[in-house]
């Protein structure tokens, strides 16, 4: 079997047991998407889902946002991880927002990857949820998974791994596949003791032979 139809049997194989895939994170606008995947670095989205609520409930805008200080953003968020530097990337991003944009959440990466606290994973993924662009964001979940079911080789850096995936993903599918390979990693593939016994890609990952 060569490497396209592993890639595409496993994507068979998700879309037969997955068929609805996407962020666990609550949202209603681009603004609180943007919000929520700032703060959910190195954070769970259970926590983040905590905290978002009464956040947006105070600065409901980006208008909102804009006006505040990152010492008061601070109080709103400080029970998730790097509260100190995520108050201040939400200030400058809101900020930047309104500047450049008009307060409108931009849709290309490149254009997100200029807002204060946006890297290239948190740009795709609101390139593919909002706007249902074919970026893929790779991280640690995306990383291991995809490395374990032998869709990438060697990728040392989450941007090598990106640029493997959405070579053989069809573009029509690269957003779905980013939370696939998300809620596979976080509920079965985990990082430690995978799920393999109960996993339905076992008979395709070679990191599952390597187990047994």
């Amino acid at each position: 079997m060569n490497h396209k139809e592993h890639f595409n049997r496993i994507i068979d194989r998700f879309q037969q047991h997955m068929p609805i895939a996407e962020t666990e994170l609550v949202f209603t606008s681009p603004y609180e998407l943007l919000v929520a995947v700032i703060l959910s670095a190195q954070c769970t989205d259970k926590r983040v889902n905590m905290i978002t609520p009464i956040l947006l409930k105070r600065f409901p805008t980006v208008s909102d946002m804009a006006q505040a200080s990152s010492a008061e953003i601070f109080e709103y968020i400080k029970s998730c991880s790097y509260p100190n530097n995520k108050s201040k990337h939400l200030a400058g991003m809101a900020r930047m927002l309104m500047k450049k944009y008009g307060g409108i959440v931009p849709s290309a990466v490149e254009e997100l990857m200029k807002l204060p606290g946006v890297g290239r994973k948190t740009a795709n993924v609101i390139a593919a949820v909002i706007y249902n662009q074919p970026a893929l964001a790779v991280d640690t979940h995306v990383f291991r998974v995809s490395a374990r079911l032998g869709l990438t080789c060697n990728a040392k850096t989450p941007l090598a791994a990106e640029k493997q995936l959405i070579q053989y993903i069809p573009k029509d599918l690269i957003p779905k596949a980013h939370h696939w390979l998300i809620m596979h990693g976080r509920y079965v593939c985990t990082s430690r003791n995978p799920k393999c016994g109960i996993c339905k890609l076992a008979d395709l990952c070679p990191y599952t032979e390597k187990r047994i």
